[in-house]
Parts: C-alpha cells; sequence; structure tokens
C-alpha cells in the first residue's frame, strides 16, 4: 500500500465536518420531536409507525389528535436551537445541509485531485477478511498492532468508504424528498426509495449511522494509538514529541466546537426575529435557484389514485372555536349555505356566495399533503382555481405581487405573546397561478369536515401545509406582504418563525 501524508486540507476538512454535521444532528433532532413519529407508508396513520419516540397515544378518529399536540419541546443544549423552534431549526437544518455539501464536495475533489482517494477507496478484495480479522479483534477488546494502519486498518478503511460515498450520497438524495416542490415536480422521485415517508425513514436512520459514527470515531482516536492518531489530525505526521501538544490541541479544538453548537442554539433564541430574518436572506438565494423553479405535475401524471388516498390523515391547527369566531359557528349551523367569501380590500370588499364559488369551473385533484413536521396525507379536493375564484372580485390589480388570504380562525400564539389575530398567510403570485392551485370546498368526494378547513381552504400543491389556509374568510390581492401583520408573510411566519418560501 502507497505511503499516504495528512495533508492540511484533509485535516480542514474534518474539523470543518464535525462542525457541520454537530449543527445538522441537533437541528435535524429539533425537526424530529415535531412529530417524533417515523412510516413506510405515506398516510402515518396511528400505529402504522415502525418506530416513534412518544408516548402519546394517538385516537383513530381524524381531528381528536392534532399533530402540533405531539410536538416535543427539546433543551437548547442538545437540540438547534431548542424548545418548539421547528421554524427555525428547518432553517438551520438547510443552512447548514448547504455547507455540508460544499464541503464534502471539496473533501472529495481532492481526494481524486491528490490521489490519496486509495485512502478510503478499497483496491483489493483482500480487505474483505482482513476487516473481518480486525472486527474480531476489536470485539476482544484488543487493538490492532500498528502495521496495520497505513493510514487505516482494514475495518477502518471500509467503514469511511460507507461514510464517504454511502452514507452521505443517501443522505444527500433522501433530503430533497422532504419538498412538496421536488416530488411534486418529480413525482417519480419519492418512487426511488419507496415513498416520501420511506425516504424520511431512511434519512432518519442515516442520521443514526452518522451520529454513531462520529461517536465512535472520536472516542477511537484516543483509544486506538492515540499518540499516533493525534499527532498526524494535529501536525499531519507522527512525531512522539508532539504527543502532548497536539492532544492539547485536539482536545481544545474539541471542547470549542461543542460550546459552539450551543452558543449558536443561544443567540439563535436571544433574538428569534433578527435569526430568522438572517437565514431567510442566506436561504432564498439559494430556493431562488432551485425549488422556486419547480411547478407541481402530479394531477396531470395522474400519480396518485382513489387507492392511494389516506385511511387516515393528520390535521394542524383547529376549527375556530365559539369564542374565537361567533361568526363561522354560526354559519357552520346551518351547512354554511349562507357562507359568503369577501373578495378585496376590507372596507370596499366583493362579496361571493357559496353557489358562485361552486358555479365556477371546478378541478379535483388528489394530491399529497406535506407538512414541514414531517408527516403526510394523500386525499382528494375538488374546487375552483384560485385564478377563477378571483376573478369574481373584478380585474388583478397591476402590481398584484402576493394573494392575502385571512382565516375565521386564530393564531395558536402570537410573536411577543400579543393577543390572538386572525390567521392569514400571503401567497407569491406565482404559486398562485400553479395548476394545483385552487379553493377547495370538498374533500375525498364529501364536503370539507370542520378539522379540514370548512367551507374553504387553499390548496397550493407545491409548498407546505402551513400556508394552505382554512375556514377561509376573506381574499385580497396586495403588492407586498411586508406591509400585513409582522411583515413576514404569514401567521406561520410572523409567531412560528417560518420562512413566506415553503416550497423545502
Amino acid at each position: 500500500m502507497p505511503e499516504f501524508d495528512f495533508p492540511l486540507w484533509l485535516r480542514a476538512s474534518h474539523l470543518i465536518n464535525f462542525f457541520l454535521m454537530g449543527l445538522l444532528i441537533r437541528s435535524g433532532w429539533q425537526i424530529i420531536a415535531t412529530h417524533p413519529r417515523f412510516y413506510w407508508r405515506n398516510d402515518c396513520g396511528p400505529g402504522t409507525e415502525w418506530i416513534k419516540f412518544t408516548r402519546r397515544v394517538v385516537p383513530p378518529e381524524e381531528g381528536a389528535f392534532m399533530a402540533r399536540d405531539d410536538e416535543s419541546s427539546l433543551p437548547s443544549w442538545l437540540a438547534l436551537p431548542g424548545a418548539k423552534n421547528i421554524g427555525l431549526g428547518r432553517h438551520w437544518h438547510g443552512l447548514v445541509s448547504m455547507l455540508w455539501v460544499l464541503n464534502g464536495a471539496a473533501y472529495v475533489g481532492l481526494l481524486f485531485l491528490t490521489g490519496e482517494w486509495r485512502r478510503i477507496v478499497p483496491t483489493s478484495w483482500d480487505i474483505v477478511p482482513e476487516a473481518w480479522e480486525s472486527l474480531k479483534i476489536y470485539a476482544g477488546f484488543g487493538v490492532p498492532s500498528i502495521e496495520h494502519f497505513t493510514p487505516y486498518d482494514s475495518l477502518q478503511h471500509l467503514l469511511y468508504f460507507t461514510v464517504v460515498f454511502i452514507a452521505a450520497p443517501l443522505m444527500i438524495a433522501t433530503g430533497p424528498v422532504m419538498s412538496p416542490a421536488v416530488i411534486g415536480r418529480y413525482p417519480w422521485y419519492p418512487k426511488v426509495f419507496g415513498g416520501r415517508q420511506a425516504a424520511r425513514s431512511i434519512h432518519f436512520l442515516g442520521m443514526v449511522f452518522l451520529t454513531a459514527f462520529m461517536v465512535m470515531h472520536i472516542a477511537l482516536v484516543f483509544i486506538v494509538h492515540r499518540d499516533h492518531n493525534v499527532t498526524q489530525m494535529v501536525f499531519g505526521s507522527y512525531d512522539p514529541a508532539k504527543v502532548a501538544q497536539a492532544t492539547t490541541i485536539m482536545v481544545l479544538a474539541t471542547v470549542l466546537v461543542v460550546a459552539a453548537w450551543i452558543a449558536i442554539s443561544y443567540l439563535s433564541i436571544r433574538d428569534v426575529r433578527a435569526t430568522q430574518r438572517f437565514l431567510f436572506r442566506l436561504l432564498e438565494p439559494i430556493r431562488a435557484v432551485t425549488v422556486n423553479r419547480m411547478h407541481p405535475r402530479t394531477r396531470k401524471l395522474g400519480t396518485y389514485t382513489e387507492q392511494d388516498i389516506s385511511p387516515y390523515h393528520w390535521s394542524n391547527g383547529r376549527h375556530p372555536t365559539p369564542e374565537e369566531s361567533p361568526e363561522w359557528h354560526a354559519l357552520a349551523a346551518d351547512g354554511f349555505r349562507d357562507y359568503v367569501l369577501r373578495i378585496g380590500p376590507a372596507d370596499n370588499p366583493v362579496t361571493v356566495t357559496f353557489d358562485q364559488i361552486k358555479g365556477l369551473p371546478q378541478q379535483e385533484q388528489i394530491a399529497m399533503h406535506t407538512c414541514m413536521q414531517g408527516w403526510t396525507g394523500i386525499a382528494k379536493w375538488k374546487g375552483p382555481k384560485v385564478a377563477d375564484l378571483m376573478a369574481l372580485g373584478g380585474e388583478r390589480p397591476a402590481d398584484a405581487q402576493y394573494l392575502l388570504v385571512t382565516s375565521f380562525g386564530t393564531a395558536q400564539k402570537m410573536h411577543g405573546d400579543r393577543p390572538l389575530e386572525p390567521y392569514y398567510s400571503c401567497i407569491p403570485l406565482a404559486d398562485c397561478l400553479e395548476d394545483e392551485s385552487i379553493f377547495a370546498w370538498s374533500m375525498n368526494d364529501k364536503p370539507l369536515p370542520w378539522t379540514f378547513g370548512a367551507p374553504l381552504r387553499l390548496r397550493v400543491e407545491s409548498i407546505h401545509g402551513y400556508k394552505m389556509v382554512k375556514c377561509v374568510r376573506s381574499v385580497e390581492w396586495i403588492a407586498d406582504y411586508r406591509t400585513v401583520g409582522d411583515g413576514m408573510g404569514g401567521t406561520r411566519e410572523d409567531s412560528g418563525y417560518q420562512a413566506i418560501n415553503a416550497r423545502i
């Protein structure tokens, strides 16, 4: 086997990877905590989990238990950023994922450019029996002799190859399946992994594997031929005179990285609005050249059929209480026969009756609803296209860039703990004009149940569910979402610190 050194780029990329992996894993835990259940099936029904990290029992009746009821709060020393902050957790996970991919690409590229790919890519089948012998030595709490480490023994060699060329690419490949824009534009892609939930489970298992590898890898550095390891990783070559110095530097670097992980959590929640804006500005240019260019084709391609409809469909957010909206409850008592939709400015709206809405050309579509928490559900929706319904209110203003959709219901919490305000969302014009953007009044061939947004709800299949307002009271074209509410683009953006761009 050829001799290998430990060049600066190799050592630097490892340190950067250690730092980024910690952020990725901790922000991943933040996301998992909001729906701590994993499935192989897309319907995510109660009892279909293959593993869960909660003792909560989900009743079989739809709407009796909300997805938000399943959310757990994690401490900031453990998760990024901690508490119930899935919005910021998703921002961090997206940003760090991009940096991790770039670091990994640079590492793999330099491996092949410098010829040091042989340090982790097997070139002979002899490595398999040799790795087995090493495994038996480790299993007996022994250590292979130093001459086997050139630079790694055969078991390390195979394991590093698996991490770099199998596990990491699989994580990169399954990550985009979490995006409704990606699976809407390329409905064949999640099928490669067995479905969207199967991809999520594979992504989770990959995280478990990489976490275990990182812990084991760091531990073995100090257990197996420590003097060689620490001097090679710090100074690039073995030098017995520098063992103490190298050990001190390595321990200090590890402590500083862990401290940085925790500090980022606490800095994130010290001013959640500033963190939200900062991360949005960094991520939006990436979304602009990727998911923003993707538009759904599942209806056109007939991706889902009635056989795919979920027997159980999760929901998030209950219908308005009598205190929140006496008007909604009065309409519901009469089957919403007197429901009218208000289109346009609040001081001079056009009122549209339910019969007028149903009299428009109707579109049916079977679509997968994706929640930013991780669960999915497939249902058939029916209603007029957004553009057709909005035309009842007159010509679209020339400066219209967003559709402001407001609910009868209120937010579940407000930024700064101020009194609850009506739930709203601002939808970009391009999203409103997509083929699969409708105002649905029917679900699975029946009038919308209260739980799912009666009498009318928004469906935009290229975005996550938190933007799809239920129990719609009014709609209005606006020029700038920053003039509404807290200026972040919707209730979930204002109080949950999500992004107005919900395509990923």
